[in-house]
């Protein structure tokens, strides 16, 4: 059975003050609901993506959902958690639910990172790594992927132009999207340059190269195909995949994001289709290097080449596959356990033709969602299309 999305909300994203977590979710649970036009009875199970990790005073948060309408109380919820995957291995929980019987899910995904102290933040995510090996990591999981970084340019030579190229590129598509918590165009010279506003964080990561620390949400209501016909709007999920690799960086070629690659094939030939079908993807871009080699991990260039992807302009808004329209997370922001629904918000409002003026692409037949947990650990892909 096919799981549709009928339904979605998204706040934007950015540093607020007056909001909790229980505040962002009530808000977007409720809004998708009037989005898709059914009420709070109507919905047969809730998932939460909520990452937490100790930005939140408040955990155990799976019934928070159940403050947005008394209707909701008796039913199923559970919180998901998947590192920075979170949001996407909640959606993927919600496919299978309806997969199994259920009418209506409702998906909601949420992060309160800004309350928390800068080193503490660095503490945090940190967790997403094994820390037996990483625990001590200067700049914490921007630290880990300096390291990555450091180790791409020794092997396939420096890839700075590249990096800053995709960081301008992402910012100047966040330009569009109201969603996003950094709505600014930097440009190229600025992304490339060390600067007092641009400072070295990590390896060869400048401060531009790296996604933002965010407070947000992001929901969806998902239904069965059949379903789906009979409401406003539908968009199918064609493929899903879900590949976890090991935790510590020592057990794989951390160059490789192998589990990416796979996640990728899997959901493709489920899919029946090539990479080259893509309208566009939204991929996981916690780091501008991270973003470089999930081309190659794609299949979008053999190894070591990813940088001709950007350089090329083949990602662009008007390249051959768009990526990251939406600003993605360099400029949307990375609230963690909302950053995969919100993936998906984005996505279903491209192929719908509903996406912010400036946003919006061309006839988008099929998007590709990549979010990933850790570095490369968690990988889930998600291919969506507008339901005939």
């Amino acid at each position: 059975m096919t799981a549709s999305i009928v339904g979605w909300a998204h706040t934007p994203f950015g540093k607020f003050d007056a909001e909790t977590v229980e505040s962002l979710v009530v808000r977007v649970a409720n809004e998708a609901l009037a989005d898709a036009g059914i009420s709070a009875a109507d919905v047969d199970e809730i998932l939460l993506g909520h990452f937490n990790a100790g930005f939140s005073p408040q955990d155990f948060t799976a019934s928070l959902v159940l403050q947005a309408d008394p209707q909701f109380r008796f039913k199923p919820a559970t919180r998901v958690e998947n590192a920075c995957a979170t949001g996407s291995a909640a959606v993927h929980q919600g496919i299978r639910a309806i997969q199994t019987g259920a009418k209506f899910v409702l998906v909601v995904g949420v992060e309160q990172m800004t309350r928390t102290p800068g080193p503490e933040i660095g503490r945090n995510l940190l967790k997403a790594s094994y820390l037996p090996e990483d625990g001590e990591t200067p700049g914490g999981f921007a630290g880990v992927f300096g390291k990555i970084a450091q180790a791409y340019f020794q092997k396939y030579g420096d890839q700075s132009d590249a990096l800053a190229l995709i960081a301008a590129k992402n910012h100047k598509n966040g330009v569009a999207n109201p969603y996003a918590q950094m709505r600014k165009d930097f440009g190229f010279e600025f992304c490339r340059a060390e600067s007092d506003k641009n400072p070295f964080v990590a390896g060869p990561l400048k401060r531009t190269d790296c996604s933002l620390v965010s407070d947000g949400a992001a929901a969806l209501v998902l239904t069965d195909s059949e379903t789906a016909k009979t409401m406003g709007k539908a968009v199918n999920f064609r493929a899903t995949a879900h590949a976890q690799d090991f935790l510590p960086m020592s057990k794989r070629d951390i160059l490789q994001f192998e589990g990416c690659t796979v996640a990728w094939q899997r959901a493709l030939e489920q899919a029946g289709a090539k990479l080259s079908d893509l309208s566009f993807v939204e991929t996981h871009d916690c780091f501008t290097v991270a973003e470089l080699i999930e081309y190659e991990a794609m299949g979008l260039t053999p190894r070591g080449q990813g940088a001709r992807a950007i350089l090329e302009g083949w990602t662009l808004k008007d390249g051959k596959l768009p990526i990251n329209p939406s600003g993605g997370l360099k400029a949307k922001g990375h609230p963690i356990g909302a950053t995969g629904v919100s993936m998906h918000v984005m996505s279903a409002m491209q192929l719908t033709g509903q996406a912010p003026e400036g946003m919006q692409l061309k006839n988008p037949e099929l998007a590709g969602i990549f979010n990933m947990g850790g570095a490369a650990v968690a990988n889930y892909v998600s291919l969506l299309e507008p339901a005939k």
